[in-house]
């Protein structure tokens, strides 16, 4: 793994590409449809119109209103939004009804979000059961393409593996190159992105860990 200072050039060519941020990304209709009940029981607990929630999370009254009604499906970058300013981690919006004991999670029945293109895929290795303090995802990128995630909730933790491609990981302003098997450690409640630095699609193995699962 090496490390190299972020440019200003570099930063200008990260935000040419196509960022999730802008991206209108699409996910299963299963998650969308679990994302709308889980949004709307959450806000009622916290005691939040659509219009404060709005405030709080950057997002349009119009657009939660619609996640809410299930006529939306929410983009990657969209529901980390949200999640921070309800506190709560990634799954909580995710989130489907409890089940016990092994469980296998076939890969022909994944629940898969990707943004706008295919560019970026993020897929959970855990079920959609609960809420947790802990969540593991597969994550691919297309060639030479960027992710640019806004910063989680405070504490929260990337530990990152390269399975496949080389990639550039940037985060608290420093850029780190991988390869295939290095692996990254780093503090993601500040801004961070994934670059594809080759021409074949990057595969990497990311869990997440945040200081407690909020309910």
């Amino acid at each position: 793994m090496i490390p190299k200072k972020s440019t200003t050039a570099s930063r200008k060519q990260s935000s040419s590409a196509p960022p999730s941020s802008s991206s209108k990304g699409i996910a299963t209709g299963a998650i969308a449809e679990i994302v709308s009940g889980n949004l709307k029981r959450l806000r009622v607990k916290r005691g939040l119109s659509l219009e404060a929630l709005a405030n709080l999370s950057d997002v349009s009254r119009g657009m939660l209103s619609q996640i809410e009604l299930g006529r939306s499906v929410p983009t990657i970058s969209l529901l980390w939004k949200v999640a921070r300013a309800l506190g709560v981690p990634f799954s909580a919006l995710t989130s489907d009804s409890g089940s016990h004991g092994n469980l296998v999670l076939p890969a022909d029945k994944a629940k898969v979000l990707t943004s706008a293109g295919g560019g970026f895929t993020s897929r959970a290795l855990f079920p959609f059961d609960a809420e947790r303090r802990v969540e593991f995802y597969k994550l691919t990128l297309a060639p030479h393409a960027v992710e640019i995630a806004d910063p989680h909730a405070p504490g929260t933790v990337e530990n990152l593996t390269v399975a496949a491609g080389r990639v550039e990981i940037t985060a608290g302003g420093v850029a780190y190159i991988l390869t295939p098997e290095d692996a990254i450690l780093f503090a993601a409640d500040v801004p961070h992105s994934y670059r594809n630095l080759g021409a074949k699609t990057a595969v990497m193995y990311l869990v997440m860990t945040y200081t407690e699962a909020i309910g």
